[in-house]
């Protein structure tokens, strides 16, 4: 059951990102709203997570996910306002929440070591996902000069959070 759900979600993680990549080249308001709403449901995992585990390792990679990411989004929503621009919610943000339902909803029915091992897997397979759509699609059709520098700078951030996720993955199994 493990695998299955594991890969359920890559795929639906996978999908999330092919639509990103197949979709016309994204708005600064898409992809500023895609970008928030990838930290903003970290966030939530990472609630999850705290409330959840009792694991010290799980615990202190999510309050690093909740600290982090609250920190990039406060950050971009200063830049829209500065930049006057709207975030526009689009397909890929609502199939991203809505993979986050339902991964959520998968999670919330384990308990322990196995809620543990699907957490950090699952955030293996969300920072993957999220990082190759960073690399190959928001940053390059980001027009605006400082979105595509907080971007980037995000992109380091998490590139480090998805190696944390595998380090904490493989000390579950």
């Amino acid at each position: 059951m493990f695998t299955r759900l594991i890969t359920a979600v890559a795929v639906t993680c996978l999908l999330s990102g092919a639509s990103i990549a197949q979709s016309a080249k994204p708005s600064d308001a898409q992809i500023a709203h895609i970008a928030y709403t990838a930290g903003q449901l970290d966030i939530d995992a990472a609630k999850q997570a705290l409330a959840k585990s009792k694991n010290k390792d799980v615990r202190s990679f999510a309050e690093d996910m909740a600290r982090d990411h609250a920190a990039v989004n406060t950050q971009a929503l200063d830049l829209v306002k500065k930049l006057k621009v709207t975030p526009e919610d689009n397909d890929t943000s609502r199939a991203l929440t809505k993979g986050a339902a339902d991964k959520k909803a998968q999670l919330e029915k384990l308990d322990g070591a196995e809620f543990d091992k699907a957490y950090a897997a699952n955030e293996v397979a969300y920072h993957k996902t999220v990082n190759g759509a960073l690399e190959t699609t928001l940053i390059p059709s980001a027009s605006n000069a400082e979105l595509k520098s907080l971007l980037q700078t995000g992109l380091k951030v998490f590139q480090s959070h998805q190696q944390h996720a595998e380090h904490v993955a493989a000390a579950l199994k």
